[in-house]
């Protein structure tokens, strides 16, 4: 039993692995580098840019009007989902399609009961959850119904905390535009020094492009990242479900393979999919 679960344990090391997302990495790095770098060709520098009170106005206006637009406990959710921006979370649905067919093999020489101290082991929670209700004989309609409602709700809550983002994005250029404004005010306040005016009026725009670029940069792709997240994890519990509906059925452990691959296939096509989402949401925020 004890080697049992350490199988177990190794398979869910194989089908799971956390790693930095080098996409987003990259992506702001490139993102930056062209900004800048292009300030620096046209003949700026980096001082030009750098108004601490252009970026509290445009910070703290976006994150006054966000906490206004939404309920706290979204807000703090949004926070801690920010994780998986930054941190890839990598699975892999034939590992757990392997894992699903040991499980399905058991069961159908020793009965599903037998699973009962692998349901235990098992560290994801909803692949665990799905078995112990397996294990204690709730009805098949019954457990598709619990664990399509726990997916829904999953599917809401990270469409809301997106939204966060996406809320943020469209009001910092707002914010930005206003930050501009009370700086114009201060400009005009020396309108009879002619050397300060052409200034003032560079420094006071500082805050449009902290506002565009907090949006464009930042606020707007951390929505589309977190909402491509979660899908792909919502098609791996899919698959799980799907396995352990197919292991209530007694089902032959190869035709559940069979029907399991199929999301192998979904997978890379959504992966295309958003590949193909992200280039025209660049190009989008480009013409913008």
């Amino acid at each position: 039993m004890a080697a049992n679960r350490g199988g177990t344990q190794a398979g869910q090391a194989r089908r799971s692995a956390v790693r930095p997302d080098l996409a987003t990495l990259g992506g702001l790095i490139v993102a930056f580098g062209g900004i800048v770098g292009g300030l620096i060709l046209e003949g700026g520098a980096i001082g030009d840019i750098a108004q601490p009170t252009g970026a509290m106005i445009v910070l703290g206006g976006t994150l006054g009007a966000v906490m206004v637009t939404t309920p706290l406990n979204v807000l703090l959710r949004a926070v801690k989902r920010l994780k998986i921006v930054f941190l890839e979370e990598i699975h892999s649905p034939a590992a757990v399609i392997d894992e699903i067919i040991q499980f399905a093999t058991k069961a159908r020489k020793n009965g599903i009961v037998s699973l009962e101290q692998d349901a235990e082991s098992v560290q994801e929670p909803f692949l665990r959850k799905a078995l112990n209700l397996a294990v204690d004989g709730t009805d098949l309609q019954e457990i598709r119904k619990m664990m399509e409602l726990e997916l829904t709700l999953e599917e809401q809550h990270a469409e809301a905390e997106a939204k966060v983002f996406e809320s943020a994005g469209g009001y910092s250029p707002t914010i930005g535009i206003i930050g501009a404004v009370l700086g114009l005010i201060q400009v005009m306040k020396h309108i009879d020094q002619p050397s300060e005016v052409g200034h003032g009026i560079g420094v006071a725009f500082v805050a449009t492009v902290y506002g565009l670029l907090l949006a464009n940069v930042f606020l707007l792709p951390m929505g589309n990242k977190i909402r491509a997240r979660v899908h792909s994890a919502l098609q791996i519990k899919e698959l799980m479900l799907e396995g352990v509906i197919g292991i209530v059925e007694g089902l032959n452990p190869k035709l559940i393979r069979s029907k399991l691959d199929a999301y192998v296939h979904q997978s890379r096509q959504v992966k295309k999919a958003a590949r193909n989402a992200a280039v025209r949401n660049a190009e989008a925020s480009a013409e913008t």
